[in-house]
C-alpha cells in the first residue's frame, strides 16, 4: 500500500541567542529577533508561520496523522516525530512550537514530539548560532514511517511539487 504523505518547506536563520535548552518545546519564528530567554528558539526570519503552510499538510495534522519535522543546518540533520490533532488550528502567523506534550494552541505544530529543543543536535545548534541559514521539511503522513534513514533520502530527493 503507498503510503499517504504531504510535504512543506521553510528556511529559517539561526542567532547567536540560540540556546535550544527548553526541555519540552521548540521553536520555529518569523520575528527578526531572539532574546535569552528564548531558549526553546531555534530559528528566527522563518520564510513561513504555521498560517502560511499547505493545506494539504494542515489538513493531514488536523487528521491526526503523524507529522515530522526534518531539520536540517548545514551538513547535519535531525528528525522529529509527533503527531497531528483536530485541536490544532494551525493559524499562527508567528510562531511555529513542536510539543512533547498534548497541550495545543494555535502556535502548536505537533504534539507528543520525541524531541525538545535540548534534544537538537548540538552541532546543529552550535551551526545556528553562527548565524547559519537552516531548512525545515514538514511531512505528514497516514501511517508510521519505519526508516528515519529513510525519511531523510524522501525529503531530500522530492520536492514540494511532486508529492501525492
Amino acid at each position: 500500500m503507498r503510503k499517504k504523505v504531504a510535504l512543506d518547506e521553510l528556511e529559517f536563520t539561526g542567532h547567536p541567542n540560540v540556546l535550544a535548552t527548553h526541555k519540552t518545546t521548540l521553536e520555529i519564528t518569523t520575528e527578526d529577533y531572539l532574546t535569552p530567554r528564548g531558549d526553546c528558539i531555534i530559528g528566527i526570519n522563518a520564510s513561513k508561520s504555521l498560517a502560511d503552510l499547505n493545506e494539504r499538510v494542515k489538513s493531514d495534522i488536523r487528521l491526526g496523522y503523524y507529522v515530522y519535522l526534518v531539520i536540517q543546518v548545514g551538513n547535519y540533520s535531525q528528525v522529529i516525530i509527533g503527531k497531528g490533532s483536530p485541536s490544532l488550528s494551525l493559524d499562527d502567523k508567528v510562531r511555529m512550537i513542536i510539543r512533547k506534550s498534548t497541550y495545543t494552541s494555535s502556535s502548536t505544530l505537533m504534539i507528543m514530539a520525541n524531541s525538545s529543543a535540548r534534544n537538537i543536535d548540538r552541532r546543529i545548534v552550535e551551526t545556528l548560532r553562527r548565524g547559519n541559514v537552516g531548512k525545515a521539511f514538514i511531512l505528514t503522513s497516514e501511517y508510521p514511517l519505519k526508516d528515519v534513514e529513510a525519511l531523510r533520502e524522501l525529503v531530500n530527493g522530492l520536492s514540494v511539487d511532486n508529492i501525492s
